[in-house]
C-alpha cells in the first residue's frame, strides 16, 4: 500500500513538471484574481468628481448577473497543428485568444471561462454590433484553412454548441462565422465547413430547398444588412454569403445567390 502512495506521487510529481502550460496557467490564476478583487470592490470606492455628494452608507442592487455571450464565433486556426495553436494562444505577444480550441481528435481545450472576453474577433460588425469580442464565444477549430474537417472534431463541436445555445440561451441566427463578421480581413473557417448542418442542428440558419420566386425590385445589398453583413465593401460581402451558404469563393451575385438570399433575409427579420 505505501509503494502504490509513493508511485502515485512520483507519478504526480512528474505529471506537473512536464506540464508544458504550468507557467502561462499561473499568469491565468493571477489575472482571474485579480479582476475578482475589482469586481468584489464597492463601488463607492470609485473616484467621484468634486460636484458629487457621497452618501453616509453605500448602498447595493442585489439585481445583477455576470454578462452573458449572445454570439458564437466559429473560426478555423490557419495553423498546423493543436499544439502550435495552444502556444500561440499563451504568448502575450500575439494578443489573441479564444474560449475553445477544438483539435482533429476531437479534443477539447476550454481555455477561458465563457463570462471573460476573449480577444479573436478583431475588428469586425454584425448588424449594429461592432465589439464582437465582448458578447460571443469564440471557437476554434484545428484546420490550416485548406483540408475539411475531421467528423471527430466536428461532432465535438456540436456537443459544445448545445452546451452553450441551452446554458446562455443563444438565439440560431447568432452562430456565424469569423468570415462573415470580417468579411475584407477573413475567410474562416472557411467554404468546407458544414453550415448546413449545423443549421439542421439548429445552430445557425438556413434556406429552404423550395423558394419562391425572386421580386423584380429584389435589392441583394439590403437583404446581406438585414442577415448581418457589413456591406461597406459589397463585394467582401457578397463573397462572405456565398461561402458560408454556397461554399462558393466567387464574389459575384448570380440568380441563385440572390434566390438564396431572398429566401434568408424573411428568416432575419
Amino acid at each position: 500500500m505505501r509503494n502504490t502512495v509513493l508511485l502515485v506521487l512520483v507519478l504526480t510529481v512528474i505529471a506537473c513538471s512536464t506540464h508544458p502550460y504550468k507557467s502561462t496557467n499561473k499568469v491565468y490564476k493571477q489575472k482571474v484574481k485579480t479582476y475578482a478583487k475589482e469586481i468584489a470592490a464597492l463601488p463607492i470606492e470609485s473616484t467621484f468628481s468634486d460636484s458629487a455628494l457621497l452618501p453616509p452608507y453605500w448602498v447595493g442592487t442585489t439585481n445583477f448577473n455576470l454578462r452573458k455571450p449572445t454570439f458564437v464565433i466559429i473560426h478555423h486556426t490557419a495553423q498546423n497543428s493543436c499544439d502550435q495553436t495552444l502556444k500561440t494562444f499563451t504568448l502575450p505577444r500575439t494578443s489573441v485568444s479564444a474560449h475553445y480550441v477544438i483539435c482533429k481528435s476531437g479534443v477539447l481545450h476550454h481555455m477561458l471561462n465563457d463570462y471573460l472576453r476573449a480577444w479573436h474577433g478583431g475588428v469586425g460588425k454584425w448588424g449594429n454590433q461592432t465589439d464582437i469580442n465582448s458578447v460571443s464565444i469564440g471557437i476554434e477549430l484545428d484546420n490550416n484553412g485548406f483540408e475539411p474537417f475531421d467528423s471527430l472534431q466536428i461532432n465535438c463541436l456540436l456537443s459544445l454548441l448545445d452546451r452553450l445555445k441551452k446554458q446562455y440561451a443563444i438565439p440560431a441566427a447568432n452562430f456565424i462565422g469569423h468570415g462573415d463578421i470580417a468579411p475584407t480581413r477573413k475567410n474562416d473557417p472557411n467554404y468546407r465547413f458544414p453550415w448546413k448542418l449545423l443549421a439542421e442542428k439548429g445552430f445557425g440558419l438556413w434556406y429552404d430547398e423550395n423558394r419562391e420566386a425572386v421580386p423584380a425590385d429584389f435589392n441583394h445589398i439590403q437583404a446581406l444588412r438585414i442577415i448581418g453583413y457589413d456591406v461597406k465593401d459589397t463585394s467582401a460581402a457578397i463573397q462572405a454569403f456565398k461561402r458560408h451558404f454556397l461554399q462558393d469563393t466567387t464574389k459575384r451575385i448570380n440568380d441563385l445567390d440572390k434566390s438564396v438570399l431572398n429566401n434568408l433575409q424573411k428568416k432575419y427579420y
